[in-house]
């Protein structure tokens, strides 16, 4: 990433991560449509661009779900975590957690090691608080040009995933933990320093 941004240069790489995340907002925004019903359009450039993008989706990726549980599902692990997932399914006979993604260029699946714990996460959450036996994560990417890529991770991969994803919660809270307690040394070296020595007050 640094890389990319060293060779196009910092203002355009932001122009075209803005531009992207708006497109990824509306594409978002037409898969909910499609998923509720609730009525959605976009006539801007980037609606356009996105429209043809979603559908794409909808045509292939959404063609093995057989139920819709919930769009834009918020997730919480109590004391631990929140998010919100893009849709609970069932796909293929499979409780399902679906991510959707738009992306400039195809991905590789070693680039989106993070979208498969962010699934994992959602699914621990779904399972905890609803009960549920999610089996299975699919990320659904699909580019400008209308490449469609299809990323899926099931039972033991699903569970890898999870424990990864325990690692990474458990290493955030560990320096969460350093932080208090050196913010805590720091507080009480101030205080230390700001009291007056014994024979200074007048």
């Amino acid at each position: 990433m640094t890389a990319w941004k060293n060779k196009v240069g910092h203002e355009k790489a932001e122009s075209i991560k803005n531009y992207s995340s708006k497109r990824g907002t509306s594409m978002h925004k037409f898969l909910e449509d499609h998923i509720t019903g609730i009525g959605y359009d976009d006539l801007s450039p980037i609606g356009q661009e996105a429209r043809p993008m979603a559908n794409k989706i909808i045509e292939v990726g959404l063609l093995p779900v057989e139920e819709y549980y919930g769009s834009e599902v918020t997730m919480h692990y109590p004391g631990l975590y929140a998010g919100a997932t893009d849709l609970v399914c069932l796909h293929n006979g499979m409780e399902t957690i679906v991510d959707f993604k738009q992306a400039n260029r195809p991905k590789r699946e070693e680039w989106i090691e993070d979208y498969f714990i962010q699934i994992a996460a959602y699914a621990m959450a779904h399972d905890y608080v609803y009960k549920s036996q999610i089996r299975q994560g699919v990320i659904m990417v699909c580019t400008p040009d209308l490449y469609y890529q299809e990323f899926k991770i099931q039972d033991a991969d699903l569970r890898r995933w999870k424990h990864k994803w325990i690692k990474r919660l458990d290493m955030y809270h560990e320096l969460m933990h350093d932080e208090k307690e050196q913010a805590k040394v720091n507080l009480d070296a101030n205080m230390f320093t700001m009291r007056p020595k014994e024979g200074t007050e007048k």
